[in-house]
């Protein structure tokens, strides 16, 4: 690695600096001649520029060609689009539905089916189903995030000029992204991953734009890309919740910013307070409350559309349900009766509460004890003993009295004629929750009577409001404890005594969501009943925040939960390495099949780079400890600054995945896998090329001496004033033959390794058994055609 200068300077007890150069015999040159010629080669540069152009113009063309050809293969669903296809057609058809993502990426699959006129008619529900059979215009669906990708490589070349980066530097960093395989296999599929991508790369991109201005604050140009920077940010997240790691990325050197404008003694001149709380409202304004307007904005949008009910009404609380039309629940509530039986169901695992003659074990395998009561379950199918009798607490005459929100009830189970009730007993998996049982007639009306009541608590409700079958979202909350009825996904079904069925305790935490149940019907109603009678309901109105948030707190709470295995999931620790892709589809007959996986040539040398980043700055912090300047002070601030800030780009959108509990796949690193681009760009020069030939042969004893007639001070100033022009200034006057062959040999590279990977990324031609074991470098799980 070449460094800024060819002598190691020393700093010495006395402030003085002295290097292996410091002796050299002085150079007959005439260093105002030198400066002005690197001035005047720095100039040529910023006036034509036309080589980054051009170079633009091909790599754009290029990841238009990588990204759309063969785009209409294949001609089946694949892998994902079973969902975000199915949510286009839903946004189509105004149908409501749910999704733990935000909805800007979906809409913008319903906007391209819009354009092409189509009607939503085709639901994607499996994998394989034929989009030519189905008539659905699929390549326009395709070619949305096909567009992005191609715009997302051009953007990523962007980022690297306007960073300042030579020509070879630009061309590594976009060719990792334009080759990789993986960000491709994403890009031309209905999938979100491209729009995420795209506006994570302009964000910063807007946000360099809007740096470069910092010394021309509140200008049309500074307001301008201080916007554009919330705007991108704003669409990441409103895409996926991962976006946050951009905000994340950018707030860091926001934050730094506002702290140099805070210092009084900062270069261009201290700001006055009511100054600085100029730029930190500005900054505030367009970096979090334009964001955040524009991501409410993508939920008006949504709200709006899906007006109609549909499948993800069972996610929304019965107040958001009534304001869709054509809900069945709105249609089919019927009013329950004291003496009703009824069947009640958990809304989050949909399991009926279910009870049967077993018991419960004397002791339970961790030696603790139970009440060897009858066993209170719960059971997913339909059954006839999920059905319980409401009974008041307290003597009514005759029938027809309607339960309320409020009241105190208990409950008969109609096939074994015992009455539901829970005690100080440990549940048989959590010793923290109460058992729930059932005890005959007796004992329920005499001696454990107290312990039979339960309180009706309907969410939302009024009071005295009328409980009813699928509009009453309730919980059951035990009298005389103070415990919910309850169950939930992550709890363990029960051994084999309990017949594997899901484990039903009492909850003292009684604000959880899963402590909801609903009454799924009246069984034996007869068919003249005055409560089956319709009156004619009209759809109700719901505040837009009161829509919101429901609707954000059901998002969150889906999104954590989805901890089930997958076969091709994978760890975060996994992915720089490239250990395992995804099978997305597969064609026996042809032996076809798309293989989601990255170019390892890519990969591996990102990743590389970024370990040798590391090793680069303990290396450089272990010197300057040790008194020894490896760098000059423009390099060391170019290094940590600019490749610094790609790091933290790389860092935030990968370490936060460690601590996730749901599943997760190779394309949660992609947004990742760009800034180890941008890094590995940078690093490439910063090895090959660092300082201008002209000034590397120089140190300022150096200069002082070939400067002769000069005082020390005007030729220091000569050399600061290079030092500190732009990087494709000082550069302009140097030979860039070293990094251009860094280039050259590295992009060949990648071309080779996407041209290797390249029938499983567009699933044609189909490969041999030993074609496809040529592939296996890791050991990945590819499909063997039979």
């Amino acid at each position: 690695m070449s460094s800024p200068q060819v002598g190691v300077r020393k700093r010495q007890p006395n402030g003085k600096k002295v290097g292996a150069d410091a002796d050299a015999p002085v150079l007959n040159v005439d260093v105002s001649e030198k400066i002005e010629q690197v001035k005047q080669a720095g100039k040529e540069v910023v006036q034509r520029d036309w080589d980054y152009k051009l170079a633009l113009t091909i790599i754009t063309v290029l990841a238009f060609v990588t990204r759309f050809w063969g785009i209409s293969h294949p001609n089946q669903v694949v892998f994902d689009e079973v969902h975000f296809g199915k949510f286009a057609s839903y946004y189509l058809q105004r149908t409501y539905f749910f999704d733990v993502h935000p909805p800007f990426g979906k809409l913008l699959f319903a906007f391209a089916g819009w354009l092409v006129g189509y009607d939503g008619s085709f639901l994607f529900e499996n994998i394989g189903d034929s989009y030519i059979t189905n008539k659905v215009p699929y390549v326009a669906y395709r070619s949305m995030p096909a567009l992005m990708g191609s715009l997302t490589v051009t953007t990523v070349f962007w980022i690297m000029w306007e960073s300042g980066y030579s020509l070879p530097a630009c061309i590594v960093a976009a060719s990792i992204v334009l080759f990789d395989n993986a960000h491709i296999g994403q890009t031309r599929l209905i999938l979100l991953d491209a729009t995420l991508v795209l506006f994570m790369a302009l964000s910063v991109l807007s946000y360099i734009r809007f740096y470069k201005l910092r010394h021309e604050p509140f200008t049309r140009k500074w307001w301008k890309w201080l916007l554009l920077t919330g705007i991108n940010m704003s669409s990441v997240i409103s895409t996926k919740y991962v976006g946050a790691f951009t905000f994340f990325s950018i707030g860091v050197p926001v934050a730094i910013d506002l702290w140099d404008l805070l210092d009084i003694k900062r270069k261009q001149g201290p700001l006055s307070l009511p100054d600085f709380g100029k730029h930190l409202a500005a900054r505030v304004i367009g970096l979090i409350v334009v964001p955040f307007l524009m991501y409410l904005f993508w939920f008006q949008v949504h709200f709006a559309i899906l007006s109609r009910s549909g499948p993800g009404d069972d996610f929304m609380t019965p107040e958001f349900q009534e304001t869709l039309s054509d809900n069945l629940m709105t249609q089919q509530a019927v009013g329950i009766d004291y003496f009703d039986n009824i069947a009640m169901r958990h809304k989050e695992t949909k399991v009926y509460l279910h009870s049967h003659v077993d018991h419960y074990p004397l002791r339970y395998e961790d030696g603790r004890i139970s009440s060897q009561g009858q066993q209170v379950t719960g059971y997913p199918h339909n059954d006839t003993n999920n059905l319980w009798q409401v009974v008041p607490s307290q003597a009514l005459e005759g029938l027809g009295h309607p339960v309320k929100n409020g009241d105190t009830v208990r409950f008969r189970h109609l096939v074994t004629d015992t009455w539901l009730l829970t005690h100080d007993v440990a549940s048989p998996s959590m010793p923290t929750n109460q058992e729930f049982t059932t005890v005959p007639g007796e004992d329920a009306n005499g001696a454990r009577f107290n312990d039979t009541l339960f309180e009706l608590r309907i969410e939302n409700g009024k009071p005295g409001q009328q409980f009813k079958t699928l509009a009453s979202h309730f919980k059951l909350v035990h009298v005389p404890t103070k415990v919910a009825l309850w169950t939930t996904h992550t709890i363990a079904p029960l051994p084999e005594w309990g017949f594997k069925q899901a484990e039903i305790n009492g909850n003292k935490n009684l604000v959880q969501g899963s402590n909801i149940w609903y009454v799924e019907e009246v069984p034996g109603l007869a068919e003249d009943s005055p409560r089956l009678v319709k009156e004619e309901r009209k759809t109700k109105s719901m505040p837009f925040l009161k829509k919101y948030f429901e609707l954000q707190r059901a998002m969150f709470y889906h999104n954590n939960a989805l901890t089930s295995s997958h076969p091709y999931a994978s760890f975060p620790i996994q992915w720089p390495f490239l250990l395992r892709g995804v099978s997305f589809w597969t064609e026996n007959e042809t032996r076809q099949q798309i293989y989601f996986l990255g170019n390892p040539v890519g990969w591996w040398f990102a990743s590389s780079i970024l370990a040798v980043f590391a090793g680069i700055l303990l290396a450089d912090q272990v010197s300057v400890r040790r008194g020894v300047d490896a760098l000059d002070k423009r390099t060391r601030s170019r290094l940590y600054n600019s490749t610094g800030f790609f790091f933290l780009i790389w860092a935030a959108h990968y370490a936060p995945f460690f601590i996730m509990g749901r599943q997760l796949f190779l394309h949660h690193y992609l947004p990742a896998h760009l800034a180890s681009a941008l890094v590995a760009g940078a690093l490439v020069e910063f090895v090959f090329n660092i300082e201008p030939p002209e000034l590397a042969n120089f140190t300022e004893a150096q200069l002082l001496e070939a400067k002769k007639g000069s005082t020390k001070t005007q030729a220091q100033q000569s050399d600061e004033r290079l030092r500190s022009k732009p990087i494709r200034e000082r550069i302009a006057g140097q030979s860039l033959l070293a990094t251009w062959a860094a280039a050259v040999v590295i992009v060949a590279v990648l071309i080779w390794g996407f041209i290797f990977f390249a029938p499983l990324t567009y699933g044609k031609p189909g490969l041999s058994v030993e074609q496809v074991n040529s592939r296996k470098w890791l050991n990945y799980d590819l499909h063997f055609a039979k």
